[in-house]
């Protein structure tokens, strides 16, 4: 997995940001990030023309009245031990494609977006990131407060994209001590026809689950696990919906945060295909949200998106 070299911070002048600005400094000391982009999205900076005549510097003004405010939270809040480069970006237009094109522009690895259901702004549309970004994407919710790694959830599929999940996660455990717990969590379904082979559902779900256990046990040995403490959880989804499997999994292990990988390919598995990941964005209320994607995924459909 890269490290998180260029980070975009999206800031909308709300409490919410010095929790961002917390998570972004957490997330720069893990990764020796070297550029740190936080940015505001201003919906409307047009000015009638006789407004802009009589004050012709009030746009500028404003601007730069934006840059000071995120600069004295950032100067509050963001530890700066370690050297690296802080950039603020005021836009005019859509949050998400202003956001967008700017990761675009700078390359960038990660960005970094506020999840609010009760507080006052307006935040930043983070499905729509999570579909379009070409970079990794961390979410917060508005109830956490401050970093925290004890315990972090990793839902697989064994795929690529899990694994560059896990790698993601390994890696911030192993920067942040031994301590630090990692679990897989394996979400399978038994097949509709499983009376055929004469089995109970609750024999076919053993089976199926032993078929996760092998799976487990090829994927693990492809990964460098730092010896990082990595526990494999496997969860029959009777309800089907593995997004509530990982949400109550993650409640009842009160862990710290899921990573998960935007996209993946599964057989006995029901995890990433579709909108899984998506949805996860959706109904997580309570979990800071790592969604790993590749730099440069979805790169190639960029610039026609930016243009819709």
């Amino acid at each position: 997995m890269y490290q998180i070299k260029k980070l975009i911070v999206c800031l909308d002048h709300t409490e919410m940001d010095v929790t961002l600005v917390k998570f972004a400094s957490f997330i720069a000391k893990i990764n020796q990030t070297k550029k740190i982009y936080f940015t505001n999205v201003i919906r409307n900076l047009q000015m009638p023309k006789d407004i802009l005549k009589e004050f012709p510097n009030l746009v500028e003004n404003m601007v730069d009245e934006r840059k000071g405010q995120m600069q004295a939270v950032v100067e509050k809040h963001f530890d700066k031990s370690h050297e690296v480069e802080l950039t603020y970006v005021v836009k005019e237009g859509q949050l998400s494609k202003k956001i967008l094109k700017l990761a675009h522009e700078k390359s960038a690895d990660m960005i970094l977006v506020g999840r609010k259901t009760t507080l006052a702004g307006s935040g930043v549309v983070s499905q729509r990131l999570a579909r379009r970004a070409s970079c990794s994407l961390t979410i917060i919710p508005e109830t956490i407060t401050a970093p925290k790694v004890d315990k972090i959830l990793v839902p697989i599929d064994f795929s690529d994209y899990s694994k560059d999940a896990l790698e993601e996660a390994i890696m911030i455990a192993e920067r942040n001590g031994k301590h630090v717990e990692i679990v897989c969590q394996n979400v399978f379904s038994v097949p509709s026809g499983y009376h055929l082979t004469g089995k109970s559902y609750d024999e076919f779900a053993e089976i199926m689950k032993s078929n996760s256990e092998v799976n487990y046990k090829k994927f693990i040995r492809k990964i460098d696990t730092k010896d990082v403490n990595i526990t494999p959880i496997y969860t029959v989804d009777n309800n089907d919906d593995p997004v509530e499997d990982i949400i109550n999994m993650a409640k009842e292990l009160k862990v710290d945060s899921i990573v998960i990988g935007a996209k993946g390919r599964t057989a006995a598995t029901a995890l990433f295909i579709g909108s899984i990941a998506e949805r996860l964005i959706q109904l997580n209320e309570q979990f800071p949200l790592v969604v790993t994607r590749p730099k440069g995924k979805n790169a190639g459909i960029l610039d026609y998106i930016l243009e819709i």
